[in-house]
């Protein structure tokens, strides 16, 4: 099972960019598709982007579409998410996961990380 551990948030004013990174341990990463999710306060945990094993396929989220970037190094077993212009909607707790798909839905399978704070000022 992978184990996971996110860095890289932190206070940013609006407008601003963060790079997030999730390293796994563990040598399955590279057979695992991820995702990045987050948590407001106060809402469900949402999927905001993945990708695909080998990098093909990318999937964003309309509300982060064209202001984030996900990307993996499978040979340093780390997936990433460039975060620029970012809005105080984008306050939340970020996490990675390996993710799944059933039907036309994704879901987290494994276990989560503790998660990164990112907080947008205005």
């Amino acid at each position: 099972q992978v184990q996971l551990v996110e860095s890289g948030g932190g206070l940013v004013q609006a407008g601003g960019s963060l790079r997030l990174s999730c390293a796994a341990s563990g040598r399955a990463f590279s057979t695992y598709h991820m995702g990045w999710f987050r948590q407001a306060p106060g809402k469900e945990r949402e999927l905001v982007s993945r990708i695909s094993r080998d990098s093909s396929t990318t999937y964003y989220a309309d509300s982060v579409k064209g202001r984030f970037t996900i990307s993996r190094d499978n040979a340093k077993n780390t997936v990433y998410l460039q975060m620029t212009n970012l809005k105080p909607d984008d306050t939340a707790v970020y996490y990675c996961a390996a993710v799944s798909q059933i039907g036309s839905r994704w879901y987290q399978v494994g276990s989560w990380g503790q998660g990164t704070q990112v907080t947008v000022s205005s």
